[in-house]
Parts: structure tokens; C-alpha cells; sequence
């Protein structure tokens, strides 16, 4: 009989939920679940039609209707402790279901919904980039449902990801980066003023050390070696889950210590380099900067440029530096050499020097140079056709064909 579950506050009051809830047992397990109705009518006809369901699956094999609905909220219930992309995944999943809607059925799902689906997003100016990602938290949350829940469902998502070009990546110059700062720093006198200070600190730190926007505003002071210029990374605050060690440069550092001062400078004792200072949210970590980095970019008149931009402008400079892949590769703490080979175009004269230094290794042609060339030897040189280990002669680079050639005009 479905029913409607009453809480007790810590208040002691009691609170009774507006939606039904039924409980029904098979194969000796009891289940739970929400109707998600708020008439005793509507609830008695899901817990019918539920029923039903349950004894075609068991009896006839039949697969019950699968709704979307149900699959991204017990999907995203279920893993928003266990993957860092929790808030990524929400994001995706509301674009998926302004297309497919909350009571689409998933049984009916085919490939044609897919390509549809493509079309529309790429319709609306998104990169196939993040199509891919949209239509793998689709996938991934068939596979979760089939191997967790005992769903058997077509994951018709399977060979349509999309061919992804890579970069160009944006990055900063320098008189643009040095423009974002200047523009970070300029705010109206107000509550607010400090906010230059950490967006500055913020910028500095993402050119000079590379890190994630969420490594950074995650930074904790313990985790800041002034004595041995390096900030500490555990693998709880990586997206690799692998710590690494960041030296500081100059600049980073001047940064953090400038960030400490003005904390100490308005009495803020808190554990977070990147905390507020405002009275509501006094001392707590900042969750992002996303709307003041944006502001400072449009005083700044930069346009495409976002807070990962930084990141890319680190190893873009590194790069042209004539720093090493792998030394940048360990900075950035890629996984793999060839997340970080997206930047070796910038280096292009290390491709130059590279071709360079093999140029005088080989002998061309069948004459030697006016330099080499002696008075005794003026002919062109040519190779004995009875020679039968011509193809080992250091002095001659001829192939088969020019041999040949060689030898019958001669």
C-alpha cells in the first residue's frame, strides 16, 4: 500500500513527504522506492504498473521500461563521492535531457537518437569536443546500470564518438598576461577591493606554476614550502590522483607572499591560500573564480580566454623556452608524454636544429665538391660494375639504378 514517510526534525516537529512511496518484495528482497505522485490514485496505478513490470521480467524475461530520469539520478546519486567530475557530470546531464526529456524510454533507444542528437548540439555551435564527453556520461551510465542494477539495455552510444581535432590552444603573450594582471588589480574601492589582490595571486600562479584552476584555489598554506620555493600536491588534490611537487619561481612566490600579508593584514586566520574575506563567507575556501576572472578578461579586452587558459599559457612559454617535453610534461603532471606533445608545435626551430645536425653525415651526388676535388681526379666518379660490393663503397651514395646508368655512358 503506498504510503507517505513522515520525518522528525531535530527540532522535534514532524515533517510528512508530499510524494507516495511503495514498498514491494520479490525473490525475498524488499524494495523501496518513490513514486515521485502526490495522489493516492496516481500511486496506486505505479505500484501496479511496477508490479506488473516485475513479474514480466521474471516470469517472460521481459525487460521493464527503463526512463531516462531514472538512470541520470540513481546514476549521479550513486557516484557523486567517488568522481571529482560530479559537478561536470550535472552539467552534462541537463544538456542530455533538454533533448531526450525526463520519460524517455531507454528501451526504445537506437543509434538514430545519437546522430540526432549530434546534429542538434553542432547545430547549436558546440564542438564535437564536448559532444563526445556528453554522450560518454550517457555510455558510462548504461554500463553502471547494467553491471550495478541488472539492466539490459543497447548502449547504442558505442562507435559514434566523434573525431577531435586538436588545438589550436589559446595562450597568453606576454603583454596580454601582463594586461590580465593590471586588469585583476583594477577595482572600485568597496567591500570587494581585495578581491583584486587573490585574482591577481590567482593569475601569477596559474602562469608560473601551471596548475589546475582547482589546484590551486584548494591550496592550502601547509602545503606552501617558502623555505624550499615549492608548493605540495597530494594525490587526493590532483585530477590524476598522483601528487607532485611545483617549484616556485620568483614571481609565484612574491605572489603567495603578498596573498599572505593582506590576509594577515585584515585578520583572516584560515588554512586556504584562495579564502573569502567578506563577512558571510569569511575564511572559506573559494569554490571558483570563474565571474571575476571573466570581468577582469573583458576590462583586459581579451576574448577566449579562461581560467584553464593559464595552464596553457605555462606550458606554451616552457615550450618556447626550449624546455624539454618531459620536463614540462612533470610540471603540468600529465599522465602520458602525449597529452603535453599538443605543445611541441611551438618550438618548431628544435625541429630545425634537430634536421640540422645531420646534414654533413651523408655524401650526395657522384662528384665531390670543388674543395674536395683534386687536380689527379677530375672525372666523375664512377663505379666498377665488376665490383660486386658496390652497395658498401663509403664513398658513394649511387643507388642501383644511377650505378647502371653510370656505367653505360661510361
Amino acid at each position: 500500500m503506498p504510503h507517505r514517510n513522515t520525518k522528525k526534525r531535530k527540532d522535534g516537529s514532524t515533517y510528512e513527504s508530499p510524494y507516495y512511496k511503495i514498498s514491494i518484495t520479490t525473490n525475498g528482497r524488499r524494495l523501496q522506492r518513490s513514486t515521485r505522485a502526490k495522489t493516492l490514485k496516481e500511486a496506486k496505478r505505479l505500484e501496479a504498473k511496477w508490479k506488473d513490470e516485475i513479474w514480466n521480467q521474471q516470469a517472460l524475461n521481459v525487460e521493464p521500461e527503463r526512463i531516462f530520469m531514472d538512470l541520470m539520478l540513481n546514476y549521479l546519486k550513486e557516484t557523486s563521492k567517488t568522481k571529482r567530475s560530479h559537478k561536470t557530470d550535472i552539467a552534462r546531464a541537463r544538456n542530455l535531457d533538454s533533448f531526450f526529456g525526463p520519460d524517455f524510454v531507454l528501451n526504445t533507444l537506437k543509434k538514430r537518437h545519437i546522430s540526432d542528437y549530434i546534429k542538434e548540439r553542432r547545430d547549436s555551435g558546440v564542438s564535437d569536443k564536448t559532444i563526445n564527453k556528453e554522450l560518454s556520461l550517457l555510455s558510462v551510465a548504461l554500463k553502471h546500470a547494467e553491471e550495478h542494477w541488472d539492466w539490459n539495455l543497447d548502449n547504442p552510444v558505442s562507435g559514434k564518438r566523434l573525431a577531435e581535432l586538436e588545438g589550436p590552444y589559446r595562450y597568453l603573450s606576454v603583454e596580454e598576461a601582463n594586461a590580465l594582471i593590471q586588469a585583476a588589480e583594477a577595482r572600485k574601492p568597496g567591500p570587494k577591493t581585495c578581491q583584486g589582490l587573490y585574482l591577481k595571486t590567482f593569475i601569477i600562479l596559474g602562469i608560473h606554476t601551471g596548475c589546475r584552476s582547482g589546484e590551486m584555489l584548494g591550496l592550502e598554506w601547509s602545503r606552501v614550502d617558502f623555505e624550499n620555493n615549492r608548493i605540495r600536491l597530494e594525490a587526493s588534490h590532483t585530477k590524476t590522483k598522483k601528487a607532485r611537487t611545483i617549484p616556485l619561481n620568483q614571481a609565484a612566490r612574491q605572489a603567495l607572499l603578498d596573498q599572505r600579508d593582506e590576509q594577515s593584514i585584515n585578520g583572516l586566520q584560515t588554512p586556504y591560500v584562495f579564502a573569502h574575506i567578506g563577512v558571510r563567507w569569511r575564511g572559506q575556501r573559494i569554490a571558483n573564480l570563474k565571474n571575476s576572472f571573466a570581468s577582469a578578461c573583458k576590462r583586459a579586452g581579451l576574448k577566449g580566454v579562461t581560467p584553464h587558459t593559464l595552464r596553457h599559457t605555462c606550458a606554451s612559454w616552457l615550450v618556447m623556452a626550449g624546455r624539454p617535453i618531459l620536463e614540462v610534461r612533470d610540471i603540468l603532471g600529465h599522465t602520458t608524454v602525449k597529452m603535453t606533445e599538443r605543445y611541441a608545435h611551438l618550438a618548431p626551430e628544435n625541429l630545425v636544429d634537430a634536421v640540422s645536425s645531420i646534414e654533413d653525415r651523408l655524401h650526395f651526388g657522384s662528384t665531390a665538391t670543388s674543395d674536395e676535388q683534386s687536380p689527379e681526379d677530375s672525372s666523375p666518379q664512377v663505379i666498377d660494375k665488376m665490383d660486386e660490393k658496390w652497395w658498401a663503397r663509403k664513398d658513394s651514395n649511387l643507388r642501383p639504378m644511377d650505378y647502371e646508368s653510370t656505367a653505360l655512358t661510361n
